[in-house]
């Protein structure tokens, strides 16, 4: 399919346009950018650095896409921008490549969502079908598990990981790790439950809900700690994958704390 260009748009040589894809008006195409097939550009996207761009993605006007990291320790190193693919951008959305001190690169999963005004900052690794509301911030370094999603408003803290299916609540402040499947809410955030409605959505079985609920009740019980509650959870759902993914996501090393439930919410 041939690939369809405004006659207003700049495209640096160099860069790669895959086959159908559409560059509207006053679009400009870094030498380094990489467009796979069928990759729509509606109006005023500017798409820089060393950025490539799934198939099939569509981004909306005034989104600026690959352009410089906002850290002030980034010296212009060749680091790298991957927009999976079918993902949805949406007006003014900004994404940063990576810096040197996070793996040179900053990836995004297949069929996102990015809605207006939302930002994705350096080094930040996101997983697939992940949809970030309207200004929704996100720090440097910041991990998001599959399915995730971010309400409008809400910001997470640099270096911070939010498990898949995890549910951040609107205009919430995430500085502490949101487990997987767990719901969080506040200014600063807490725990205030599991994701249990988009469970549903996603066609988890009751019982599977079940074990996650009971489990969630013994992991963030006031007896014991930590640690030792980890242990009892992982011998007695060793066999199960739902819950042992908030086990080992909690033992994982991370700079950051994990959200915790308050004491009107640990029976979530």
């Amino acid at each position: 399919m041939a690939v369809t260009v405004h006659p207003s748009a700049l495209v640096e040589k160099g860069a790669e346009i895959g086959d159908g894809s559409v560059i509207g008006p006053y679009c400009v195409i870094g030498p380094k950018v990489k467009l796979g097939a069928g990759v729509v550009l509606r109006s005023h996207v500017v798409v820089d650095g060393r950025t490539t761009i799934g198939e099939k993605t569509t981004i909306f006007p005034f989104a600026a896409i690959g352009t410089q990291p906002q850290d002030l320790k980034f010296k212009g190193e060749d680091s790298e921008l991957i927009v999976g693919p079918r993902t949805l951008i949406r007006e003014n959305v900004t994404m940063n490549p990576g810096t040197e001190g996070g793996g040179l690169l900053t990836r995004t999963g297949a069929g996102c969502a990015f809605m207006a005004g939302s930002h994705v900052a350096h080094d930040c690794l996101i997983g697939d079908n992940v949809i970030l509301v309207n200004n929704v911030m996100l720090g440097g370094h910041v991990e998001i598990g599959d399915y995730a999603i971010l309400g409008g408003g809400s910001a997470a803290h640099q270096f911070v990981r939010i498990g898949a299916h995890a549910m951040i609540g609107g205009m919430s402040g995430v500085e502490n790790d949101v487990i997987p499947y767990g719901s969080v809410i506040g200014n600063r955030a807490h725990l205030a439950g599991l994701n249990i409605v988009g469970l549903k959505r996603r066609g988890f079985q009751r019982q599977q809900i079940h074990d996650l609920r009971h489990a969630y009740r013994l992991l963030f019980a006031e007896e014991g700690t930590m640690e030792e509650r980890l242990e009892d959870v992982a011998q007695l759902y060793a066999a199960n994958d739902v819950v042992m993914e908030i086990v080992n996501f909690i033992r994982k090393d991370s700079s950051r704390a994990i959200c915790q439930p308050t004491k009107i919410d640990r029976a979530a």
